[in-house]
């Protein structure tokens, strides 16, 4: 689209910034970056405006037809695929591990934030590959003043392993610096070991990868 094509945008920033928003709430509202926020609105003006409590009686009009969009792409994504078959979820299972799961040889082993990801990954491995349960491992890398309780119960719900079968969880010094929002539930690992399986699967993304695999 270009500079010339985010125009609209570029005004209605400044315009909200010359209201009193924030460069975030700006960014939030037309869907843009926050550094092109802070681009086009550097001259304008600012002066914080009073917190207000409670929803929008209307939210802005970008902010509308963002959803809108949304829910469009969410209804003709259900559309394309239907209901995954064997060899549908076999193919999504390995292109997840190809960009999200260990490379490592010896065990099968997949990390997360998103609890829909970690769940297609564990119903994957379940369905297509012989897994003794009893050798499934679930660590957790959570932000320190996070209810750890909490979420050792939430990605038991999500993984299907007991929290007996947790590892010790790696519980991180919050760094201001780096990042305001956390997870609250923290990233999820899940390991499981065994190296034949391991090896089976990226076979699998192998074969995905292979100039064979792919369509020219």
């Amino acid at each position: 689209m270009g500079y010339r094509g985010k125009l609209r945008e570029r005004e209605e920033a400044r315009r909200l910034r010359a209201e009193g928003r924030t460069l975030q709430e700006i960014a939030d509202v037309l869907d843009v970056s926050k550094s092109s926020v802070s681009i086009w609105v550097r001259d304008v003006p600012f002066t914080p405006s009073k917190r207000r409590y409670g929803p929008r009686v209307r939210p802005h009009p970008f902010h509308e037809r963002k959803l809108r969009e949304i829910a469009e792409c969410n209804e003709e994504g259900l559309r394309r695929l239907g209901a995954l078959d064997d060899r549908a979820l076999l193919v999504a299972g390995v292109a997840l591990y190809a960009g999200e799961g260990s490379k490592r040889d010896g065990a099968v082993s997949f990390a997360n934030t998103n609890p829909d990801m970690v769940r297609l990954f564990c119903i994957w491995l379940r369905r297509f590959f012989e897994v003794d349960e009893a050798r499934m491992r679930v660590g957790l890398y959570l932000h320190q003043g996070l209810d750890l309780a909490a979420a050792e119960e939430h990605w038991s719900g999500v993984t299907g392993v007991p929290r007996s079968q947790f590892r010790k969880p790696y519980r991180a010094v919050p760094d201001a610096s780096i990042r305001l929002t956390k997870h609250v539930f923290g990233c999820c690992y899940v390991r499981y070991a065994c190296s034949r399986t391991h090896r089976s699967v990226m076979g699998l993304v192998r074969a995905l990868l292979s100039s064979e695999g792919i369509p020219g």
